[in-house]
């Protein structure tokens, strides 16, 4: 008869984030002794943060369109998304006893919109079930014999593992412990990585002073922004943004952050186009611009008859050129499309998370490198990304389930 994983294996997870914590979850449901290691001092730092507007765990839009979302990689994330997609989620969260509610943009929230109820709950059922958390324990690589290597307040130590699960994110937010050290280690070992990249990040333009000083810090509401691909596809959302002192960022520029960035590594710069005026066709604001305005001025005229007025108002002037005030034709189109000039990405550490990281072609379906047999990774840490909305935790949930349960496989095969 053939011994099971749990007799006689123990599977050390780095990184306590969603991702590390859900492999910790599968593998110790199946008696597997599990010891987590995280180099903060409390684990789940980036996902209480994230969750201090709100905590946004899934999206409850149909599967194909969510599939989309992740771009080049949604071939590899939708068989992981297949086993553990929003409605799995959305039960799990409910079985740690929070309830959740669908906004109406179809974002999924627990009912108190916090985050840290939800990692209390699941933190207790990960101790009762046994698994061993260490804290303030960074990782260093493995040493001559392939033992896991660990500084530590008491020390530098290294760890034996018959099997390792990595979730130690991207390089955004580095001061809560995802700071992409990670990348030169495993290269050394021939787990080939895509460099990191700022994703869901704000973008630098060349505000004048005037318009900086007047508008940093204002909302941009109810426009389309549009820009084209590299491949020149065009693609539109609707939604709001904010002038920043350097530029622009928000939500609406979050979800078209990938097209924008690798338009700048290919050109050296990106023309964002917002449409001030997404209610009206170009027709109609034609119509209104050309109107007779007597004595009124173009600003007291536009605002009366556009309704553009405030920060849209200043876009304007900042934007489009006194040769298209005086032609209505230019104006309206400036009004519908009005190019602004992204001249580069926000610094990665300022960004919601980051592209790039370990190669799925590196790794086989269950994420263990083709390399380093025994070895996985999960989460941000893949080189795949998504916008904001529920995608970006639900695939790093998803991952992690699927490096877990490759690891139990693994260790099962192993034991057989």
């Amino acid at each position: 008869m053939s011994s099971t994983p749990s007799a006689t294996h123990k599977v050390a997870i780095i990184g306590g984030g969603p991702a590390g914590l859900m492999a910790a979850e599968v593998l110790v449901a199946q008696g597997i002794k599990v010891d987590l290691y995280d180099a903060m001092p409390s684990v789940g730092r980036k996902f209480l943060l994230a969750g201090k507007g709100g905590m946004n765990l899934t999206h409850t839009e149909a599967s194909t369109p969510f599939l989309s979302r992740y771009g080049a990689r949604a071939a590899q994330i939708a068989p992981m998304l297949d086993s553990f997609g929003p409605e799995a989620l959305r039960a799990w969260v409910h079985e740690l006893g929070i309830p959740t509610f669908v906004g109406s943009s179809g974002r999924v929230f627990p009912t108190d919109m916090k985050a840290a109820p939800l990692l209390r709950a699941w933190l207790k059922r990960l101790r009762d079930a046994g698994v061993t958390f260490h804290m303030r324990h960074r990782w260093l690589g493995w040493d001559d014999k392939q033992t896991l290597r660990f500084s530590t307040p008491a020390g530098e130590m290294t760890v034996p593992a018959d099997a390792v699960v990595f979730a130690l994110g991207g390089a955004s937010w580095a001061r809560l412990g995802s700071d992409g050290a990670w990348l030169p280690l495993l290269a050394q070992h021939g787990i080939d990585s895509a460099p990191l990249k700022p994703a869901n990040c704000g973008f630098d333009i060349a505000w004048s002073t005037h318009f900086q000083e007047r508008f940093a810090g204002q909302p941009v509401k109810s426009v389309i922004a549009s820009c084209t691909d590299i491949d020149d596809k065009e693609i539109k959302r609707q939604g709001e943004c904010v002038i920043t002192s350097t530029g622009i960022e928000g939500g609406l520029i979050y979800a078209l952050s990938a097209p924008l960035r690798e338009q700048i590594a290919k050109n050296g710069s990106a023309t964002l186009h917002l449409d001030l005026a997404p209610g009206k066709a170009y027709e109609r604001v034609l119509a209104e611009v050309a109107a007779g305005r007597g004595s009124r001025s173009m600003s007291s005229h536009l605002q009366s008859k556009v309704g553009i007025t405030g920060v849209k108002a200043g876009l304007l002037r900042e934007c489009a050129s006194k040769e298209d005030y005086a032609d209505s034709k230019k104006l309206a189109q400036a009004i519908k499309a009005l190019p602004l000039k992204l001249m580069a990405t926000r610094p990665i550490d300022e960004a919601i998370s980051s592209a790039g990281g370990v190669l799925f072609e590196a790794l086989d379906k269950h994420l263990m490198a083709q390399k380093m047999p025994g070895v996985f990774c999960a989460g941000e840490m893949l080189d795949w990304e998504a916008p904001t909305g529920g995608y970006l935790l639900t695939a790093c949930f998803a991952t992690g389930r699927n490096a877990g349960l490759g690891a139990a496989a693994w260790l099962q095969a192993k034991a057989d």
